[in-house]
């Protein structure tokens, strides 16, 4: 049988991705713009969420939104109607963004006099998780209604995500949601994430994760290195 050549062709392209992505840091670093990487599933209240956080920080940081999608521009024009800059990123039909399509988003929206972009990304839990866009923190967003064992079933997105936002407490008695269950299973996948349950519809627990987020911000401004 005669050799035949294998080429690794999906570790090449994450190798390049990851080096992309520390370029599109230090790009970040050296204008003092945080970019944070917001994921979940279709339904979960991403940009429910997003619009309770721009509510309580957007008088207290500079708030850029890429919100991305297979199509549509549902989302910027609800994001831009709360003040903040805003930019619709389609992926022609990929289900997640890579470093260069972030690095053009970025180009997009402008970081001139921004503190925070905020990339929204594509709704699912698979192929988010396996691209590093650029960005400084990683927050997913979990459901009530969606089981508290995700994070069994989806290990990569738990693993890199310093966030984890539960969302939609307000449902607990009508779901069978083990809250200890769920932080035990994200502990296991990484034990340094932050857990904060919340409900974006009645902003239970948004105040947390606000104060949380904004930190995060001003230790990246303020961190010379």
């Amino acid at each position: 049988m005669d050799n035949v050549r294998i080429l690794e062709i999906k570790q090449s392209v994450f190798a390049d991705n990851d080096r992309d992505a520390d370029k599109v840091r230090q790009e970040l670093k050296q204008k003092k713009v945080f970019l944070l990487n917001l994921m979940s599933s279709p339904g979960s209240g991403k940009t429910t969420t997003l619009s309770r956080t721009i509510e309580k920080l957007k008088d207290r940081l500079r708030i850029g939104v890429m919100e991305a999608d297979i199509d549509s521009d549902v989302d910027a024009r609800a994001i831009a109607r709360l003040g903040v800059r805003a930019i619709q990123l389609h992926t022609g039909g990929m289900c997640h963004l890579d470093a260069d399509m972030t690095r053009q988003g970025l180009w997009g929206i402008g970081t001139d006099e921004l503190d925070l972009v905020v990339l929204e990304n594509v709704g699912n839990l698979v192929c988010p998780a396996e691209f590093d866009t650029g960005a400084v923190k990683n927050a997913m967003i979990l459901s009530v209604p969606e089981g508290h064992d995700k994070p069994l079933k989806y290990p990569l997105m738990f693993s890199i995500c310093d966030v984890v936002l539960i969302n939609k407490v307000d449902v607990l008695p009508y779901f069978d949601f083990d809250m200890d269950k769920c932080r035990e299973y994200v502990r296991m996948r990484n034990p340094n994430a932050r857990v904060i349950p919340i409900c974006a519809r009645t902003g239970e627990g948004i105040d947390a994760w606000a104060d949380w987020l904004e930190q995060q911000v001003r230790a990246w401004q303020q961190d010379d290195q």
